[in-house]
């Protein structure tokens, strides 16, 4: 469904993602993990349009997608759910969602769905009209989620969504991705805990200074010291760094 070849991004004279290759095919889960700096954000940011490349490509259901607006990429199927979330605190939880929805041409069937996601998922329903910087962390990243289905994405990028979440939350924010996924949804999910990433996903992308030092089905990765070793740098399989 997506390929990303040879991608690189520079802020500046400085290179954040350098030749990153990855690719994620319909119905799957696949994690981005790696520590801060990584290039994890920048490369979904790419991706959906906000930042363009400075070379590579990136492909969508086999067409271009490389320098699109993020207008066209949600159009095309792809939308972001953003680190840290980016709620209108000030806004209903109701205006958070229907912002949403005005990309939609057909009117009657966004209204539709926002009442289909007010079921899908209760504590919305609940604080609809209470604004949205009321609610926990927790709460707050299944407003994201929420907000972002109503795009009616094909691929949906999800960047750090445990990100300041109590365990408990941490764990209901996993089962509703896993949910989608079941639902047919296809992710790309940035992790920076080996063990979600784990848990979660089919596939897994280990990068390390703008680059993937390491790839494969988590099943193969799950008991080697070798995730670990591509994670941290170190110079040698179980050495220290």
């Amino acid at each position: 469904m997506l390929a990303v070849s040879d991608l690189e991004v520079r802020y500046g004279r400085m290179a954040a993602v350098r030749g990153i290759k990855l690719d994620v095919g319909a119905g799957e889960i696949v994690c981005m993990v790696g520590p801060n700096g990584a290039g994890k954000s920048t490369t979904m940011l790419t991706i959906a349009g906000e930042l363009t490349p400075h070379a590579g490509t990136i492909r969508f259901e086999d067409k271009p997608l490389t320098g699109t607006s993020v207008e066209n990429v949600v159009r095309r199927g792809i939308s972001l759910v953003p680190e840290g979330r980016r709620i209108f605190g000030r806004l209903t939880v109701e205006e958070n969602l229907r912002l949403a929805t005005f990309i939609r041409k057909n009117a009657r069937e966004a209204a539709s769905d926002l009442e289909r996601i007010m079921e899908q998922f209760p504590i919305l329903q609940e604080r609809r009209h209470a604004p949205a910087g009321r609610l926990s962390g927790g709460e707050q990243q299944i407003l994201a989620i929420a907000r972002t289905l109503l795009t009616k994405p094909k691929l949906m990028l999800v960047d750090e969504p445990a990100l300041g979440l109590a365990p408990m939350m941490v764990q209901l924010v996993h089962e509703i991705l896993t949910e989608l996924r079941s639902e047919g949804m296809t992710l790309l999910v940035v992790e920076q805990s080996l063990e979600r990433a784990l848990a979660l996903a089919d596939r897994i992308y280990v990068l390390r200074d703008g680059q993937v030092q390491l790839t494969g089905p988590t099943d193969e990765l799950r008991d080697g010291e070798q995730i670990e070793a591509a994670y941290f740098g170190f110079q040698m399989q179980g050495a220290a760094p």
